[in-house]
C-alpha cells in the first residue's frame, strides 16, 4: 500500500517535507515513525486523513500522515 506522510517543523530537520512510502498492508503508525527514528514520545500531533490518532492505528492504501512536534514558545 502506499501512504503519504507530511513531517512538520524540527521532524524536517535532517529528513523531507512530504514523501511517499510503500508499506505492508496493516501497517500501523510506528511503522513509519521507526524508521524515521521518530519516538512516539516526540510526536505531540499526529493526524492521518486529518483525524488523531496514535501510533498503533492500522493505515490504509492512500493514507496521508501529517506529524508534529511539540512546538516551544517563551
Amino acid at each position: 500500500m502506499h501512504v503519504t506522510v507530511k513531517l512538520f517543523a524540527t521532524f524536517r530537520e535532517g529528513r523531507f517535507k512530504v514523501e511517499k512510502r510503500e508499506l505492508p498492508e496493516e501497517s500501523r503508525l510506528l511503522d513509519v515513525l521507526q524508521p524515521l527514528n521518530i519516538k512516539p514520545e516526540e510526536v505531540a500531533i499526529c493526524l492521518v486523513n486529518g483525524r488523531n490518532v496514535n501510533e498503533l492505528h492500522v493505515l490504509k492504501d492512500g493514507d496521508t500522515i501529517a506529524l508534529f512536534p511539540p512546538v516551544g514558545g517563551g
